[in-house]
C-alpha cells in the first residue's frame, strides 16, 4: 500500500478512504482559498455552512432521506445516544429492545434508567451467535419505540430482515454498517450511526430522525444538548459542533456518491466478505463465530482451536503488516472488520496469510 500504510482492520476508528484522505491532506493548510483549515475555522462561517449543507444534501441523496426526516450531526457515539433516544423517545416510560449482543446489551442498561425497557428477542442463549427471529414480537400497545443494533461490531452479527413492529417506531443503530447498502429510510422512525467505524473519525453520530419524533415537552431533567429537538431547529448548529467530522463526513459522502452509491458498496462488500467467509468455511484450523445466515459483512469475527493459538495469530498478523485483528476484550478470538473502505486485496492478502498460518500450523 502507499504511503507505508497497513492493512487496518480495526473496528473503529477505521480506515478511511485513501483518495479521501489525500483530497483532506491537500486542504489542509488552506481549504479552497480561506486561509485556514476546517479545524480553524468558526462554524458560523459562510465556508463552514457550505460545508455542513453539502454534507447533508449528499447524504439525503445517498440514502434517499425522505423530506420529513431531519438529518443531525451530534457530538459524541453510541455512548451518548444510548442515553438521547430514550430520553426522547421514552414518551410513555416503556420501550422494546432485542438483545443481540455488547452493544444493544448497552443501550437496554442505559435506557433502564429512563423507563422500563422490555426485551422482546434475546440470541444470548448461543452467545450472540445469531439475530433472533423478530417475525412475532410481544410488543405491548404502550410501547414507544421497538430498538435494535442492526449490526453488531463485537458479535459479527447483521439483520437481513427487520424486525414486525406491529406499528411501533423502529429504532435502529446502524453505526458499523451505516452506508455499507442501501437503507429505507422509511421503515425506520429514527437511525442513528457513530461515524468512526464507516463514514469518518471519531467524535459523532449522525441521527436520522422523522419529525414527528421531535418533541417540545421532554422531561425537565433532560439537558438542552440531549434534545433531538434542540439539533434540528438550529441545522446542527446549536452550539459548536464537531466540525472537522462534518467535513471528513462529507468528503466520504462525496465519495461514495462518486463511486456508485450504496449499490455498488454493497456489491463490493459482498465480494470481500465472501472472499474471507469461503476461507472460513473450508478451514480446518479456522471457525467463523456467526450463524451463517446472519453473518455480517462488515465485522467477521472467528476463533482458531485454543486462546493460546488466537494470541499467536494475533502476534503473527502484526509482523505480517496487517492490524487490530485482535477480538474484542468481551469475547476474544479475532475479528476482521472490513467496511467500505477496505480494498478487495487487503481481504485477499488477510486469506492468504491465514492459509499459510494454517498450513505451517496443522
Amino acid at each position: 500500500m502507499k504511503y507505508g500504510r497497513t492493512y487496518n482492520f480495526s473496528a473503529g476508528p477505521a480506515m478511511m478512504p485513501e483518495e479521501v484522505l489525500e483530497e483532506i491532506a491537500a486542504e489542509m493548510m488552506n481549504y479552497r482559498g480561506s486561509g485556514m483549515c476546517v479545524m480553524e475555522m468558526s462554524h458560523r462561517s459562510k465556508v463552514f455552512q457550505q460545508i455542513r449543507d453539502e454534507a447533508e444534501a449528499d447524504l439525503r441523496t445517498l440514502m434517499g432521506i425522505p423530506d420529513n426526516y431531519k438529518v443531525l450531526f451530534v457530538q459524541g457515539g453510541g455512548t451518548v445516544q444510548f442515553a438521547m433516544v430514550p430520553m426522547n423517545l421514552m414518551k410513555n416510560g416503556v420501550a422494546c429492545y432485542v438483545e443481540t449482543g455488547n452493544w444493544s446489551k448497552k443501550a437496554i442498561k442505559e435506557a433502564q434508567k429512563y423507563g422500563e425497557v422490555k426485551i422482546v428477542a434475546s440470541s444470548a442463549d448461543k452467545n450472540f451467535s445469531y439475530i433472533p427471529d423478530c417475525s412475532d414480537l410481544d410488543i405491548p400497545d404502550n410501547a414507544d419505540y421497538v430498538y435494535i443494533c442492526e449490526n453488531e461490531t463485537i458479535n459479527g452479527t447483521t439483520y437481513f430482515k427487520l424486525p414486525d413492529t406491529k406499528g411501533k417506531v423502529l429504532v435502529s443503530d446502524q453505526s458499523s454498517m451505516f452506508l455499507s447498502r442501501p437503507c429505507d429510510v422509511s421503515k425506520y422512525g429514527l437511525i442513528w450511526a457513530g461515524v468512526q467505524k464507516n463514514v469518518g473519525p471519531a467524535g459523532m453520530a449522525v441521527v436520522i430522525v422523522r419529525e414527528d419524533l421531535l418533541r417540545d415537552d421532554l422531561p425537565k431533567f433532560v439537558p438542552t444538548y440531549m434534545s433531538y429537538k434542540t439539533h434540528a431547529d438550529n441545522d446542527s448548529l446549536y452550539n459548536t459542533p464537531n466540525c472537522w467530522a462534518i467535513y471528513c463526513c462529507g468528503k466520504v459522502f462525496k465519495y461514495l456518491l462518486k463511486n456508485g452509491g450504496l449499490e455498488a458498496m454493497n456489491k463490493r462488500n459482498e465480494e470481500k466478505a465472501a472472499i474471507l467467509y469461503d476461507f472460513l468455511d473450508q478451514s480446518k484450523f479456522f471457525t467463523g463465530a456467526v450463524r451463517k445466515e446472519d453473518r455480517s459483512l462488515m465485522n467477521v469475527p472467528f476463533v482458531t482451536p485454543s486462546k493460546e493459538q488466537d494470541a499467536d495469530v494475533v502476534a503473527a498478523s502484526k509482523a505480517a503488516g496487517f492490524d487490530n485483528l485482535k477480538g474484542h476484550k468481551s469475547v476474544g478470538g479475532l475479528r476482521a472488520s472490513i467496511y467500505n473502505a477496505m480494498p478487495k486485496e487487503g481481504v485477499e492478502a488477510l486469506v492468504e496469510f491465514l492459509k499459510k498460518y494454517e498450513a505451517e500450523h496443522t
